[in-house]
């Protein structure tokens, strides 16, 4: 075992926690800095180290740039134009009085997809609030489901920024992550309203005075864990929640533009809403089971084998891209989803923020990509792997705790995952890791206790109303029990994957 080189990982991942901690640097120069000082100690000369990191990060960005820049674009026109609020208007009509949390997680887990947690979070509160006041209690059991449905799928399904980095890293099939994640966030559901629904009633008398006269407009919540999923009474569909603001069907004329005289007011049905978001999807996995299915038909079954799509394969293959399947999901957000008065520079100013959004995350990823590289081309990686089958873990488990370990240490899962990722890779075959399954314990391990250098941590116990330990036991508490629960999935998957 050379010490000098696991010296060298060890430092380079110390340096992107000091950083991001105690400076005023962020994660992509502290991924940078990370990547020249793991090049350094593991003796690389100057000139390698500066060819690693440039190589690995344009080979990073080719696969998935284009492909976070037009995810976090969709998310935006669903944010502006109504059309997420219609998805989480149609699951609590769906589920129904006394399922109101499931409705808050899966609303959250489905709009989370394309839309960034934080702003996410803040577009689907009123939301919980209406509910809430309707029922006279239960506001943080709502809220909390809503939070950590939301942290579901933004860890572990494309194209939320962090998985889609984590594959571009891995090489991971996109069409086989978006899969596994999705079955992997709704077997995860169960845990986030089992622990809502019991820590919720718990922590309802800890909201602050300014949360609760906002949310029950000086009523007094009821007491007890009352209608928490079998009782009767009036429906609380989204027509008719009352008490403080109305669901909004609409997003205010004033993001829209002035609609011409006459016009019908604006509104976005949930089949309207879902069709930019699951197209895409749709195409990307459809591009991955009709491969798998003509190469299977070819006899090409090594991955490593040479592969001409043919036929329909072919064309899907096409369609299925990442990039072209998320061009036509923008396409079909702005065409279907915005009215026809909706001023063109308006909508160009829509997507030049969702640019400027997406421009830091395709920027870490990047980063990611070159300290990754630097691991490869120093051998450190190859060091690491013979270290790590000397010891009695299950293979799976790596990549898993490394994701963990930089989440607690710097707060943000995005960093935590590509981090892992970056780590990982050199590592995926000495371990006897598929790819996939390297990704999805990088997205999995990520989730860990989210505190107070945590951004979503804020955002979330902020407007709910929690603060020191009833916060920690609330939100913190959540996001562990579905990392902890994502474990024996892993687990399991590590059988077939």
């Amino acid at each position: 075992m050379d010490v000098q080189l696991l010296l060298a990982l060890v430092l380079g991942i110390a340096t992107i926690v000091v950083l991001v901690l105690r400076t005023r640097l962020d994660a992509f120069v502290a991924l940078l800095i990370a990547a020249l000082v793991t090049g350094f100690v593991a003796g690389a000369p100057a000139g390698e180290i500066i060819t690693s990191i440039t190589t690995g990060f344009g080979n990073t960005l080719a696969s998935i740039g284009i492909v976070i820049g037009l995810g976090v674009a969709i998310g935006k026109i669903l944010e502006v134009s109504g059309a997420a609020d219609a998805l989480a208007q149609k699951f609590v009509k769906v589920l129904g009085e006394g399922r109101e949390h499931w409705a808050m997680a899966g609303t959250g887990a489905v709009v989370s997809i394309p839309v960034f947690c934080d702003s996410g979070y803040v577009i689907m509160n009123p939301l919980a609030r209406s509910i809430a006041r309707r029922l006279r209690g239960r506001y943080v059991t709502l809220a909390l489901a809503l939070g950590c449905g939301m942290t579901l799928t933004h860890h572990l399904v494309p194209p939320t920024p962090g998985p889609l980095g984590v594959a571009g890293i891995l090489g991971a099939d996109l069409g086989g992550l978006i899969l596994a994640g999705l079955v992997f966030a709704v077997l995860l559901v169960p845990v986030v309203i089992g622990y809502a629904a019991f820590i919720g009633p718990k922590l309802e008398s800890e909201i602050t005075p300014q949360v609760r006269e906002a949310v029950y407009h000086g009523v007094p919540a009821s007491t007890g864990a009352a209608r928490t999923g079998t009782g009767g009474g009036a429906g609380t569909g989204a027509d008719d929640l009352d008490g403080g603001e109305p669901l909004r069907e609409e997003p205010p004329t004033s993001e829209l533009g002035e609609p011409p005289a006459g016009a019908k007011p604006h509104r976005v049905g949930f089949g309207l809403a879902a069709v930019p978001l699951f197209v895409p999807l749709l195409l990307i996995v459809l591009n991955t089971v009709t491969t798998a299915i003509d190469r299977n038909a070819q006899g090409v079954l090594s991955p490593t084998d040479e592969y001409t799509p043919s036929g329909f394969a072919a064309i899907m293959a096409f369609l299925g891209n990442p990039v072209v399947a998320l061009v036509i999901g923008i396409i079909l957000a702005v065409y279907l989803l915005l009215p026809r008065w909706t001023p063109r520079k308006r909508v160009h100013g829509w997507l030049a923020d969702a640019a400027a959004s997406a421009g830091l995350i395709i920027l870490i990823t990047g980063a990611g990509g070159a300290l990754g590289q630097v691991l490869r081309d120093t051998g450190v990686g190859d060091e690491l792997a013979e270290a790590v089958s000397s010891l009695s873990l299950p293979s799976v488990l790596v990549p898993f705790l490394i994701a963990s370990l930089v989440r607690i240490a710097q707060g943000s899962g995005t960093v935590a995952m590509i981090t892992a990722a970056s780590v990982s890779a050199p590592l995926v075959d000495g371990l006897g890791l598929s790819a996939l399954l390297a990704a999805l314990a990088c997205c999995a391990g990520s989730m860990v206790f989210s505190y107070f250098n945590d951004s979503y941590f804020w955002v979330v116990t902020r407007f709910t109303g929690l603060e020191g330990t009833a916060a920690l036991r609330g939100w913190s508490g959540i996001t562990t029990a579905v990392w902890l629960a994502s474990l024996p999935l892993l687990l399991i998957a590590s059988l077939f994957l």
